[in-house]
């Protein structure tokens, strides 16, 4: 079933040499970016392996995990900003939790009621809330700044949302 990986990494592996890069973010950046497959958040920021803290999730939400994920990076890992990274045709926008929940349903064939999935209706309203989670927490540093933004699938645009990103 994952043959075709282990031979990917056997030829990786022959050309791999340690770059002795760091394990902190050479940037300063963390990121934190839904797990959409059209979304390369090394270079859609011009960046490269090393520089930033990549963390993803279906939605680009700032769970309890992705917190927790932050907190590290701003604490420990030499992230003194932090982005979140939503985009346009987001299958986790423009349904609520229940509508997603049956179509998971049908799909699996099993109960996903005690599921909370953070679908979102309103994109704008949730990554403000998203940033404000992350500008509150009491273990964000107040020297972090933090911003949010739309990456456009289609054209590659990445556009800032209106935020005050200075440091608290």
């Amino acid at each position: 079933m994952f043959d075709d990986l282990l031979d990917a990494n056997r030829r990786y592996r022959s050309e791999f040499h340690d770059s002795g890069v760091a394990g902190t973010a050479a940037k300063g950046l963390a990121v934190v970016t839904c797990i959409d497959s059209r979304i390369d958040p090394l270079a859609l920021l011009g960046l490269r392996p090393g520089d930033a803290k990549i963390i993803r999730n279906a939605g680009a939400r700032v769970t309890d995990d992705a917190l927790r994920s932050v907190v590290i990076a701003v604490n420990l890992l030499g992230v003194n900003r932090v982005c979140v990274v939503q985009h346009t045709d987001c299958a986790m926008v423009g349904q609520t939790d229940e509508q997603l929940r049956a179509r998971i349903e049908a799909a699996s064939g099993a109960d996903a009621s005690g599921w909370e999935f953070l679908t979102s209706t309103d994109q704008m309203a949730t990554l403000h809330d998203d940033i404000e989670r992350i500008t509150t927490c009491p273990l964000v540093p107040g020297y972090v700044h933090v911003g949010g933004f739309v990456f456009d699938v289609h054209s590659g645009a990445l556009t800032p949302v209106d935020h005050d990103d200075s440091p608290r």
